[in-house]
Order: structure tokens, then C-alpha cells, then sequence
């Protein structure tokens, strides 16, 4: 989509009045489009032109669905920015559909594999990582020094070892520990120590002193993976506070001398061939823009649905970038009782922003509004469509984990930031991530593969070393959203068996960053 090509305005359905421009820099005012309409003003990439007269009060559509109301006549052919719009008023949680849609009715998809670690517990990892649980931030100085000696030392002879995670987070003392919502971070950070990446070999550094005591956040029997090898074994832990410690660098020397059997018997491990089944894919899209919704998520969506037909799992997320579509979820709930826990949760987190006197609005970023999204009503619309079209089977309460009978499409409740959500799907057990972007965003996660999605060419062509895929070539008209989303779905595969993305070549990995909605003291 250069500037010089031929004037491009997408329409969503037809029902909308109005368009998203999709020339690389826009269209100057005065630019006739295919329909004959003139543009009154200039108006950048991915923002929208009224493609009729609209009056003041009038819904504008987009998804033939309202994203604002006008705050004043717009006269056709104008640039419909987030100031000449009223934010509509989010549904209320009452008197939604339920269970309403018709399921699909599709024909499985078989014979499709990867090569992934298998667990003694069943569930597969994509990657064989050394994961260090901390209980407390007061020691991620000392884990982050430990885990470059092991990087250095150690991991060249334990070749089939894909690499030592410091799982650091600014968690374990100072906070009320006991208070409603406490329970949230503390047991992500338990259920990511579990994830599938990490086979099974828990170790643990405490300081000593803290409240988040390892035996709290790990108590006997909430390892199955290493209780299936040793039954009567404790809990692998390095206390820095403990005696024996004297010195900085019998710390270090303990952690590493400590991660040594752990190496062996995840070195020991090699991939086998598994059915696609065993995929747990968390989406998600961060530094959105209008094409977001237009490229990129319905290629995701696509994707899952293939995934889905597959029997693997798909996590989506992002309470308040699906808050505004509430009642598409409720009505393609598998069961009256899933699309009640959909409303419980959404519920939950609507008071959770109401006790901090801030509401949905607040998500929409600058650069959201910057690449064409309006307001959090119009980002949702977008945002939604990376679910596909698969009935919701199941709903995770923030921090909870996947049981093994937990198949298909689920909501994983979490809040919108890109680092939180990421971290409470690595807790729901996600072996597999795929990230869309219209601005661009370098993130990346050490403890699980993201496969980062560019939803237009110019970012795709910029970023040529940061974006794993291009799916503005649908807005250029090169493949159609089914062709990307069978394309992302080899890929994925592909890097479920090893192929690196991106993020992991140029070792850029975000911190994780836990949920707490319960007070610090």
C-alpha cells in the first residue's frame, strides 16, 4: 500500500457509513476513492471517512455495529476522528444471550503434527527450558547472576537443553498477602512453574524472610510432574538466608551446583512426533491499530478455528477489549453455564476497575488512537474477531490452570496489558503464543515461543526483523484472510517443533509480570 497506488477505503460490512483508509500515508483532501465520494480533509492510514452524510446523534458503524455516536454533523467524504465521537454506553451484564448460536458443525482436521517434549503428566512442551521459580523480587539479582553461569557453564554440555528461565517478578513480600485477590498471583506464579516448557523440574530460590514462603506457593502435591518421579520428595529449594551461605558466591556456586540434575534429565529428553491436539495457544494483540481488526486478528481467528477443528486449545483474553462485544460471547457459550462464568468474570472485573474509580475507557492507548481506533468500543470489535467462530467451552478464572479435559476455545480471564495477560496464559498452561501489532511492539516471552503478526505491510517491511508475519498482505489484496490463517497455522507448527521466531533469535523477552489486585502494605 504505497502512497502513490490507487486510493484504498475498506469497509467492514455494509451496513457501515463508514471506511478505513488503507494507503500508506494516507489520502490527502480532495482524493477521489472508486465509489466517487471526495475526501473533505486529509485523513491518515487507517482512520476512517464518513462514506455518507451523518447527522449529529447518529450511530456511526463500523462491523455494522455502533463505535460512537456523532457529537456534531459530518458531512460525507470527512475524516471521522475519536473527537467528533461519544463513547457508547457498554452493555449491561443482564438479559444477555446465552448459549444462543447454533455450534459449527465442522468436519475434524486430522494428520496434522509436531515435534514436541512430552511430559510425564501428558501435556507437551514446544520448548526444554530450565525454569528457576523466585518466591520474592528481594532475590532476582542473585537468580539473574546464577543463570548466566549456567548459560555459560553448563548449558554447552546439555545440548538438547533449549535454554535457563529466571522466572523474576516483582511479587513475595510487602503485600497483604492474605487479602481478598491475594490468591491471584500467588498462584500463577505456582501454575507457571508448572508450565509445559519446563518438564516437569521445579526449583525454587527463596531469600527466607519473605511471605511468600515456598512451601505457600508450592505445598506438597502441587508438582504432579516431579511428585510422578520422586513421591516423597521435597521441594528443591536454595534459601539464601540459610547458614550454610557464606558469601555472595556460595549463593551462586549452591544455585548452579543445585540446577545440575535438573539439566540431566531434561537433556535426556528428545522431541517425538505428537498430534496437533496437544497445542495450548494463547492470542493476543498489543500496539493495535485499525487494521488490527481488518488483517491480522481475523487471520488469528481463522487460525484458531482450524486449531479447534485440530482438538488443541485456544486461550483468548483481554477483559476489556472483549467487555464491549459481551454479548457475542455469552450467545456462542457452548452452555447457559459457560456463558454464566463469562458474565461472573467480566462482572468481577468491572468492579475491580469501579474500587480503582477507573472504567473501560481507560485502555484505549495513544497510539491506538494514532493508528485509526477511536475508542475501546471500536478496538473491541477488532480485538474480539481473533477468537474465530468456534463455540467458548470453557472460562479460566485469572491464574488458574488448564485441566486436561479442557479442550477448545476458552476465555482466560485477564486484564488488557500485554506483560499481565501474557503472564496469566503462561499460567493457564499456554505452550505456544501468537501476538498481532498495527504500531509494532519488540515483545517476547523467554519461557514460551511468541509468534508476533504484523497487521500491515509497512510495519512488516520495517520491522523485517522483528515481525514472523505479514498479514497486511490481505489489505493489499494479495491472499485472502483464509489462505493467512492456514499459513499461520503451518507456521505455528513449525515453531512448536523448534523453528525460532524472531523474538527468541534476538533473545528479547519481557518480564512477567503478575496480577495483584489485593493491596500492598
Amino acid at each position: 500500500m504505497s502512497a502513490s497506488s490507487a486510493p484504498l477505503a475498506i469497509q467492514m460490512h455494509a451496513g457501515d457509513n463508514v471506511a478505513i483508509i488503507a494507503n500508506d500515508g494516507g489520502l490527502p483532501a480532495n482524493t477521489v476513492l472508486p465509489s466517487g465520494l471526495v475526501l473533505r480533509d486529509k485523513v491518515p492510514q487507517g482512520h476512517k471517512v464518513a462514506l455518507l452524510d451523518i447527522a449529529q446523534g447518529q450511530a456511526i458503524l463500523r462491523y455494522n455495529v455502533p463505535v460512537g455516536y456523532a457529537k456534531q454533523d459530518i458531512a460525507g467524504g470527512s475524516w471521522v476522528h475519536e473527537r467528533l465521537l461519544d463513547i457508547p454506553a457498554a452493555r449491561e451484564l443482564q438479559d444477555l444471550p446465552m448459549a444462543s448460536v447454533v455450534q459449527p458443525q465442522w468436519e475434524p482436521l486430522q494428520g496434522f503434527t509436531f515435534e514436541g517434549f512430552v511430559n510425564a503428566d501428558g501435556s507437551v512442551g514446544t520448548r526444554n527450558l530450565l525454569a528457576i521459580t523466585t518466591t520474592v523480587q528481594c532475590v532476582a539479582g542473585v537468580v539473574s547472576v546464577a543463570v548466566e553461569r549456567i548459560r555459560k557453564e553448563l548449558l554447552p554440555h546439555y545440548p538438547n537443553v533449549d535454554g535457563v528461565v529466571g522466572l523474576e517478578h516483582t511479587y513475595g513480600c510487602g503485600v497483604a498477602i492474605d487479602a481478598p485477590g491475594a490468591e491471584i498471583p500467588i498462584r500463577t506464579l505456582r501454575n507457571i512453574s508448572l508450565n509445559p516448557n519446563f518438564g516437569g523440574e521445579v526449583m525454587v530460590v527463596s531469600l527466607g524472610c519473605e511471605k511468600l514462603q515456598p512451601d505457600r506457593l508450592l505445598p506438597a502435591g502441587s508438582f504432579p510432574i516431579q511428585d510422578l518421579r520422586e513421591p516423597d520428595a521435597a521441594l528443591d529449594t536454595v534459601c539464601l538466608q540459610h547458614d550454610s551461605h557464606v558469601g555472595f558466591v556460595s549463593m551462586i556456586d549452591d544455585i548452579v551446583a543445585r540446577a545440575k540434575p535438573h539439566l540431566e534429565r531434561l537433556n535426556a529428553r528428545r522431541r517425538q512426533t505428537v498430534p496437533a491436539s496437544a497445542l495450548v495457544v494463547g492470542v493476543q494483540c498489543g500496539g493495535s491499530d485499525a487494521f488490527s481488526g481488518v488483517t491480522a486478528n481475523p487471520a488469528v481467528g481463522y487460525m484458531a478455528d482450524l486449531l479447534v477443528r485440530a482438538g488443541a486449545t485456544i486461550l483468548f483474553s483481554e477483559n476489556t477489549e472483549v467487555r464491549d462485544a459481551v454479548e457475542q460471547l455469552t450467545s456462542r457459550a457452548a452452555t447457559p453455564a459457560v456463558a454464566q462464568r463469562i458474565i461472573d468474570e467480566l462482572g468481577w472485573y468491572d468492579q475491580y476497575l469501579d474500587r480503582g474509580r477507573a472504567d473501560r475507557t481507560a485502555n484505549t492507548t495513544p497510539g491506538n488512537k494514532a493508528g485509526g481506533l477511536s475508542n475501546i468500543a471500536e478496538k473491541a470489535m477488532g480485538s474480539i474477531i481473533k477468537s474465530g467462530s468456534a463455540a467458548i467451552s470453557h472460562v479460566l478464572s485469572p491464574g488458574n490452570k488448564l485441566k486436561s479435559d479442557q479442550k477448545g476455545l476458552v476465555f482466560a480471564a485477564t486484564p488488557a496489558s500485554d506483560f499481565i495477560c501474557g503472564t496469566l496464559q503462561l499460567a493457564a498452561g499456554m505452550n505456544l503464543h501468537v501476538f498481532t501489532t498495527g504500531r509494532g511492539t519488540p515483545y517476547g516471552l523467554a519461557e514460551c515461543p511468541v509468534v508476533k503478526v504484523a497487521t500491515r505491510t509497512d510495519l512488516a517491511t520495517r520491522w523485517h526483523d522483528l515481525m514472523d508475519m505479514n498479514a497486511g498482505r490481505i489489505a493489499d489484496g494479495q491472499i485472502t484472510i483464509e489462505e493467512a490463517g492456514w499459513e499461520l497455522f503451518h507456521l505455528l507448527l513449525d515453531v512448536a517443533s523448534g523453528r525460532k521466531t524472531w523474538a527468541e533469535k534476538w533473545k528479547l523477552h519481557n518480564a512477567l509480570v503478575l496480577f495483584n489486585p489485593a493491596p500492598i502494605t
